[in-house]
Protein backbone atom coordinates (compact mmCIF):
# COMPACT_ATOMS: atom_id res chain seq x y z
CA UNK A 1 0.00 0.00 0.00
CA UNK A 2 1.52 3.29 -1.27
CA UNK A 3 2.18 5.94 1.66
CA UNK A 4 -1.02 8.17 2.12
CA UNK A 5 -1.15 10.66 4.53
CA UNK A 6 -4.85 10.48 5.76
CA UNK A 7 -7.07 12.19 8.13
CA UNK A 8 -10.93 11.23 9.39
CA UNK A 9 -12.06 14.10 11.41
CA UNK A 10 -16.08 14.00 12.87
CA UNK A 11 -17.38 16.09 16.42
CA UNK A 12 -17.23 12.44 17.90
CA UNK A 13 -20.31 10.85 17.73
CA UNK A 14 -20.01 7.15 17.61
CA UNK A 15 -21.83 6.78 14.54
CA UNK A 16 -20.49 9.71 12.70
CA UNK A 17 -16.83 8.24 13.82
CA UNK A 18 -17.49 4.81 12.74
CA UNK A 19 -17.85 5.55 9.12
CA UNK A 20 -15.31 7.63 8.53
CA UNK A 21 -12.79 5.50 10.50
CA UNK A 22 -14.08 2.49 8.61
CA UNK A 23 -13.30 4.89 5.06
CA UNK A 24 -10.16 5.82 6.00
CA UNK A 25 -8.99 2.07 7.62
CA UNK A 26 -9.54 0.71 4.19
CA UNK A 27 -7.20 3.51 2.54
CA UNK A 28 -4.54 3.83 4.86
CA UNK A 29 -2.32 2.11 7.50
CA UNK A 30 -2.45 5.08 9.73
CA UNK A 31 -4.98 7.64 9.83
CA UNK A 32 -5.18 10.20 11.91
CA UNK A 33 -8.28 11.25 13.71
CA UNK A 34 -8.89 14.64 14.27
CA UNK A 35 -12.25 15.28 16.45
CA UNK A 36 -13.36 18.77 16.20
CA UNK A 37 -15.99 21.04 16.54
CA UNK A 38 -16.94 25.01 16.04
CA UNK A 39 -17.62 27.18 18.61
CA UNK A 40 -21.90 27.75 19.40
CA UNK A 41 -24.00 29.44 17.66
CA UNK A 42 -21.78 28.57 14.52
CA UNK A 43 -22.00 24.45 15.48
CA UNK A 44 -25.84 25.06 14.80
CA UNK A 45 -25.51 27.58 11.92
CA UNK A 46 -25.74 26.04 7.82
CA UNK A 47 -21.83 25.95 6.18
CA UNK A 48 -22.81 28.61 4.22
CA UNK A 49 -22.97 30.92 7.19
CA UNK A 50 -19.81 29.65 8.37
CA UNK A 51 -17.41 31.11 5.76
CA UNK A 52 -13.98 31.38 8.01
CA UNK A 53 -14.38 27.90 10.89
CA UNK A 54 -10.52 28.40 11.45
CA UNK A 55 -11.75 31.31 13.26
CA UNK A 56 -14.95 29.88 14.94
CA UNK A 57 -13.33 26.49 16.18
CA UNK A 58 -14.09 24.91 19.23
CA UNK A 59 -11.10 25.49 21.54
CA UNK A 60 -11.95 22.18 23.87
CA UNK A 61 -11.32 20.08 20.54
CA UNK A 62 -8.33 19.67 18.39
CA UNK A 63 -7.18 22.63 15.71
CA UNK A 64 -6.44 21.32 12.12
CA UNK A 65 -3.16 22.87 10.81
CA UNK A 66 -1.16 22.36 7.98
CA UNK A 67 0.91 20.39 6.64
CA UNK A 68 -2.77 19.46 4.98
CA UNK A 69 -2.85 15.71 4.33
CA UNK A 70 -3.34 14.11 1.00
CA UNK A 71 -6.66 12.41 1.91
CA UNK A 72 -9.55 14.25 4.41
CA UNK A 73 -12.55 12.19 5.33
CA UNK A 74 -15.26 13.29 7.34
CA UNK A 75 -18.69 12.89 8.50
CA UNK A 76 -21.46 15.11 9.50
CA UNK A 77 -22.78 17.90 8.46
CA UNK A 78 -21.00 19.99 11.53
CA UNK A 79 -17.50 18.86 9.84
CA UNK A 80 -18.65 20.27 6.47
CA UNK A 81 -17.44 23.86 6.70
CA UNK A 82 -14.05 22.77 7.83
CA UNK A 83 -13.56 19.94 5.43
CA UNK A 84 -14.35 22.65 2.32
CA UNK A 85 -11.85 25.28 4.05
CA UNK A 86 -9.07 22.77 4.05
CA UNK A 87 -9.61 22.25 0.36
CA UNK A 88 -9.42 25.82 -0.20
CA UNK A 89 -6.31 26.51 2.31
CA UNK A 90 -4.66 23.27 0.45
CA UNK A 91 -5.23 24.99 -2.79
CA UNK A 92 -7.08 21.73 -4.13
CA UNK A 93 -3.89 19.40 -2.99
CA UNK A 94 -5.99 17.60 -0.21
CA UNK A 95 -8.78 15.18 -1.67
CA UNK A 96 -11.74 15.95 0.66
CA UNK A 97 -14.11 13.13 0.73
CA UNK A 98 -17.44 13.72 2.74
CA UNK A 99 -19.38 10.98 4.15
CA UNK A 100 -23.46 11.62 4.52
CA UNK A 101 -25.42 14.73 2.88
CA UNK A 102 -23.05 17.60 3.71
CA UNK A 103 -26.44 20.17 3.22
CA UNK A 104 -23.93 22.36 1.91
CA UNK A 105 -22.75 22.68 -1.94
CA UNK A 106 -21.66 19.46 -3.52
CA UNK A 107 -18.84 21.39 -5.98
CA UNK A 108 -17.07 22.15 -2.25
CA UNK A 109 -15.95 18.61 -1.94
CA UNK A 110 -14.19 15.98 -4.40
CA UNK A 111 -16.80 13.18 -3.26
CA UNK A 112 -19.91 13.42 -1.39
CA UNK A 113 -20.41 9.60 -0.15
CA UNK A 114 -24.08 9.94 0.55
CA UNK A 115 -27.16 7.42 0.98
CA UNK A 116 -29.69 6.59 -1.26
CA UNK A 117 -32.51 8.46 0.40
CA UNK A 118 -30.31 11.54 0.97
CA UNK A 119 -31.55 14.53 -1.66
CA UNK A 120 -27.90 15.68 -2.70
CA UNK A 121 -27.18 14.99 -6.17
CA UNK A 122 -24.19 16.33 -8.49
CA UNK A 123 -21.50 14.75 -10.73
CA UNK A 124 -18.91 14.28 -7.58
CA UNK A 125 -22.12 12.49 -5.35
CA UNK A 126 -22.16 8.27 -5.10
CA UNK A 127 -25.02 7.01 -3.25
CA UNK A 128 -24.83 4.27 -1.05
CA UNK A 129 -27.32 1.66 0.34
CA UNK A 130 -26.25 1.21 3.54
CA UNK A 131 -23.96 3.48 5.91
CA UNK A 132 -20.11 3.27 5.87
CA UNK A 133 -18.69 1.13 8.88
CA UNK A 134 -15.36 -0.50 10.48
CA UNK A 135 -16.61 -3.87 10.15
CA UNK A 136 -14.50 -6.37 8.13
CA UNK A 137 -14.08 -10.32 7.41
CA UNK A 138 -10.76 -9.91 9.45
CA UNK A 139 -12.64 -8.14 12.44
CA UNK A 140 -15.11 -10.72 12.38
CA UNK A 141 -13.29 -13.68 12.32
CA UNK A 142 -11.04 -12.26 15.06
CA UNK A 143 -13.84 -11.71 17.13
CA UNK A 144 -15.59 -15.42 16.68
CA UNK A 145 -12.59 -16.66 17.85
CA UNK A 146 -12.59 -14.81 21.24
CA UNK A 147 -16.85 -14.97 21.50
CA UNK A 148 -17.79 -18.41 19.65
CA UNK A 149 -17.51 -20.56 22.97
CA UNK A 150 -19.09 -18.12 24.87
CA UNK A 151 -22.08 -17.61 22.91
CA UNK A 152 -22.86 -20.38 21.55
CA UNK A 153 -21.46 -23.10 23.60
CA UNK A 154 -24.09 -26.25 21.78
CA UNK A 155 -25.01 -27.38 18.26
CA UNK A 156 -28.52 -24.88 17.79
CA UNK A 157 -28.96 -21.90 15.67
CA UNK A 158 -28.27 -18.68 17.53
CA UNK A 159 -30.21 -15.63 16.70
CA UNK A 160 -28.11 -12.31 17.68
CA UNK A 161 -29.93 -9.38 18.89
CA UNK A 162 -28.89 -6.04 18.58
CA UNK A 163 -30.92 -3.68 20.50
CA UNK A 164 -30.51 0.12 20.51
CA UNK A 165 -32.91 2.36 21.83
CA UNK A 166 -35.78 5.43 20.47
CA UNK A 167 -34.87 8.46 18.96
CA UNK A 168 -35.94 11.37 20.82
CA UNK A 169 -40.41 11.56 21.24
CA UNK A 170 -40.05 8.04 20.28
CA UNK A 171 -41.65 5.29 22.26
CA UNK A 172 -39.96 1.60 22.35
CA UNK A 173 -42.97 -1.25 21.88
CA UNK A 174 -41.33 -3.40 24.79
CA UNK A 175 -43.90 -5.71 24.84
CA UNK A 176 -44.89 -6.54 21.18
CA UNK A 177 -40.86 -6.69 20.84
CA UNK A 178 -40.27 -9.57 24.04
CA UNK A 179 -43.33 -11.52 22.59
CA UNK A 180 -41.61 -11.79 19.17
CA UNK A 181 -38.28 -12.97 20.97
CA UNK A 182 -40.26 -15.04 23.27
CA UNK A 183 -41.18 -16.89 20.09
CA UNK A 184 -38.24 -17.07 18.66
CA UNK A 185 -36.57 -18.94 21.54
CA UNK A 186 -39.94 -21.20 21.96
CA UNK A 187 -38.64 -21.95 17.94
CA UNK A 188 -35.39 -23.41 19.00
CA UNK A 189 -32.91 -20.86 18.73
CA UNK A 190 -30.93 -19.94 21.28
CA UNK A 191 -30.37 -16.31 21.71
CA UNK A 192 -27.60 -13.48 22.22
CA UNK A 193 -28.89 -10.02 23.28
CA UNK A 194 -26.28 -6.88 23.07
CA UNK A 195 -28.51 -4.31 24.04
CA UNK A 196 -26.29 -0.66 23.84
CA UNK A 197 -25.64 2.18 26.36
CA UNK A 198 -28.79 4.16 25.21
CA UNK A 199 -31.18 1.08 25.33
CA UNK A 200 -33.79 2.04 27.89
CA UNK A 201 -33.52 0.37 31.00
CA UNK A 202 -37.37 -0.86 31.15
CA UNK A 203 -36.51 -2.62 28.07
CA UNK A 204 -33.85 -4.45 29.74
CA UNK A 205 -35.71 -5.39 32.37
CA UNK A 206 -38.43 -6.80 30.58
CA UNK A 207 -36.39 -9.12 28.68
CA UNK A 208 -34.21 -10.12 31.85
CA UNK A 209 -38.07 -11.20 33.35
CA UNK A 210 -38.98 -12.96 30.16
CA UNK A 211 -35.81 -15.29 30.29
CA UNK A 212 -34.83 -15.16 33.50
CA UNK A 213 -33.02 -18.47 34.36
CA UNK A 214 -32.88 -19.55 30.65
CA UNK A 215 -29.60 -21.15 30.24
CA UNK A 216 -30.09 -20.56 26.09
CA UNK A 217 -30.14 -16.51 26.40
CA UNK A 218 -27.53 -14.57 26.98
CA UNK A 219 -27.85 -11.26 27.80
CA UNK A 220 -25.15 -8.64 27.91
CA UNK A 221 -24.93 -6.83 31.68
CA UNK A 222 -23.52 -3.37 29.71
CA UNK A 223 -20.80 -4.04 32.06
CA UNK A 224 -18.56 -6.88 30.89
CA UNK A 225 -16.72 -7.04 27.72
CA UNK A 226 -18.87 -5.87 24.73
CA UNK A 227 -20.03 -8.85 22.74
CA UNK A 228 -21.32 -6.60 19.85
CA UNK A 229 -18.64 -7.59 17.21
CA UNK A 230 -19.13 -11.31 18.49
CA UNK A 231 -22.39 -11.44 17.83
CA UNK A 232 -21.85 -10.17 14.44
CA UNK A 233 -19.42 -13.20 13.39
CA UNK A 234 -21.34 -16.12 15.17
CA UNK A 235 -25.00 -15.84 14.92
CA UNK A 236 -26.78 -17.76 12.47
CA UNK A 237 -29.33 -14.88 12.10
CA UNK A 238 -29.61 -11.29 12.99
CA UNK A 239 -32.51 -9.02 14.43
CA UNK A 240 -31.59 -5.47 14.85
CA UNK A 241 -33.78 -2.74 16.23
CA UNK A 242 -35.04 -0.20 13.41
CA UNK A 243 -33.59 3.03 15.08
CA UNK A 244 -29.87 2.32 14.11
CA UNK A 245 -28.29 2.30 10.71
CA UNK A 246 -25.28 1.97 11.53
CA UNK A 247 -25.83 -1.48 13.24
CA UNK A 248 -28.38 -2.47 10.18
CA UNK A 249 -25.74 -1.44 7.68
CA UNK A 250 -23.02 -3.98 10.24
CA UNK A 251 -25.45 -6.78 9.86
CA UNK A 252 -25.94 -6.57 6.52
CA UNK A 253 -22.05 -7.41 5.96
CA UNK A 254 -21.91 -10.16 7.79
CA UNK A 255 -23.53 -12.10 5.28
CA UNK A 256 -26.57 -13.56 8.42
CA UNK A 257 -30.17 -12.87 7.28
CA UNK A 258 -30.83 -9.43 8.88
CA UNK A 259 -34.44 -8.88 10.65
CA UNK A 260 -35.57 -5.52 11.83
CA UNK A 261 -37.59 -4.97 14.22
CA UNK A 262 -39.83 -1.69 14.95
CA UNK A 263 -41.12 1.36 12.92
CA UNK A 264 -39.10 4.37 11.23
CA UNK A 265 -37.64 6.68 13.65
CA UNK A 266 -37.97 9.87 10.86
CA UNK A 267 -38.63 10.24 7.59
CA UNK A 268 -34.98 9.84 6.56
CA UNK A 269 -34.83 6.03 8.52
CA UNK A 270 -37.76 5.31 6.21
CA UNK A 271 -36.09 5.63 3.17
CA UNK A 272 -33.41 3.83 4.03
CA UNK A 273 -35.46 1.02 5.26
CA UNK A 274 -37.46 0.84 2.67
CA UNK A 275 -34.96 0.61 0.15
CA UNK A 276 -33.23 -2.62 1.60
CA UNK A 277 -36.75 -3.85 1.96
CA UNK A 278 -37.65 -3.30 -1.92
CA UNK A 279 -33.74 -5.01 -2.61
CA UNK A 280 -34.73 -8.35 -0.53
CA UNK A 281 -32.03 -7.46 2.05
CA UNK A 282 -33.76 -7.45 5.49
CA UNK A 283 -37.09 -8.16 6.46
CA UNK A 284 -39.75 -7.45 9.47
CA UNK A 285 -38.89 -9.04 12.35
CA UNK A 286 -41.99 -11.02 14.30
CA UNK A 287 -40.50 -14.03 15.69
CA UNK A 288 -41.06 -16.23 12.95
CA UNK A 289 -38.11 -18.36 11.11
CA UNK A 290 -36.33 -16.31 8.80
CA UNK A 291 -37.44 -15.77 5.59
CA UNK A 292 -35.17 -16.88 2.02
CA UNK A 293 -33.26 -13.83 1.01
CA UNK A 294 -29.91 -12.56 -0.71
CA UNK A 295 -27.36 -12.95 2.31
CA UNK A 296 -24.16 -12.09 0.51
CA UNK A 297 -22.32 -9.50 2.65
CA UNK A 298 -23.20 -5.58 1.74
CA UNK A 299 -20.32 -3.61 2.16
CA UNK A 300 -20.58 0.02 1.25
CA UNK A 301 -17.42 0.62 2.89
CA UNK A 302 -15.57 -0.93 0.44
CA UNK A 303 -17.16 0.29 -2.90
CA UNK A 304 -16.32 3.82 -1.36
CA UNK A 305 -13.17 3.03 -0.81
CA UNK A 306 -12.81 1.94 -4.32
CA UNK A 307 -14.17 5.09 -5.54
CA UNK A 308 -11.77 7.20 -4.15
CA UNK A 309 -8.97 4.90 -4.95
CA UNK A 310 -9.53 5.74 -7.71
CA UNK A 311 -9.80 9.99 -7.28
CA UNK A 312 -6.34 9.56 -5.62
CA UNK A 313 -4.37 7.90 -8.73
CA UNK A 314 -6.16 10.14 -11.35
CA UNK A 315 -4.74 12.97 -9.22
CA UNK A 316 -1.21 11.63 -7.42
CA UNK A 317 -0.57 8.50 -9.10
CA UNK A 318 -0.64 6.71 -6.24
CA UNK A 319 -1.30 2.70 -6.53
CA UNK A 320 -3.34 2.11 -3.32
Amino acid sequence: MARLTTWFMTTGEAGFRSQARGLAERLSDDPRELVVGLRFPWSRLPVALTPNPFALLDPARERPAPPWPDLLITCGRRTAALSMAIRRASQGRTLTVHVQDPLARPDGFDLIIAMKHDAVEGPNVMKVATALHAVTPETLAEAADLWRERLRPSPEPLAGVLIGGPTSGKTFPIAAFVAALTRLRQGGARLAIAPSRRTPPPLIAAIETAFAGDAGVFIWDRQSDNPYLGVLAVADRLVVTSDSVSMISEALATGHPVDVFGEPQNARHAGFLQTLVEDGLIAPFTGGPASPRDTRPVDATDFAAQAVRRLLEARTGMVL
